[in-house]
C-alpha cells in the first residue's frame, strides 16, 4: 500500500520550521527532503529514519523495520510527537551528507 497524500502533506508541514521541505514519489512511496538532504523514506503511511548513533538514544523505544523489500532496517518515526520528531530529524539533517551531485555527459 502507497501513501497517501494527505500523509505527505502532513510530514511537509511539519517538518516546515526546519527549513525548506519537499517530497518525491518513488515506486509509489516517497523521500522527504530538509534543505536537500533526504531524511525521510516514507512508505504505507509510516515515516522511516537511518539507523544511526547520533539519533541511537533518542530512538531507543522507537519500532523498527524495513520501508520496502531489500531495504536496510530504519526507525519508525512516531510523527504524532512533533518535538521528537523535529529534534530528530534536526540531528539527522546534521550527520547525514548532502547528495552527490551527479556529473552531466
Amino acid at each position: 500500500m502507497a501513501c497517501s497524500t494527505e500523509y505527505i502533506d502532513y510530514i511537509c508541514r511539519l517538518l516546515s520550521p526546519l527549513g525548506e521541505v519537499r517530497s518525491r514519489k518513488m515506486m509509489g512511496d516517497y523521500v522527504i527532503y530538509v534543505n536537500e538532504k533526504c531524511v525521510i523514506t516514507a512508505c504505507d503511511n509510516m515515516a522511516f529514519v537511518k539507523k544511526l548513533p547520533c539519533v541511537e538514544a533518542l530512538m531507543k523505544d522507537a519500532e523498527t523495520g524495513m520501508p520496502y523489500p531489500g531495504a536496510k532496517e530504519a526507525y519508525i518515526l512516531d510523527i504524532s510527537n512533533q518535538s521528537l520528531a523535529l529534534k530528530v530529524i534536526s540531528i539527522l539533517w546534521d550527520n547525514l551528507p548532502f547528495p552527490k551531485s551527479k556529473t552531466k555527459k
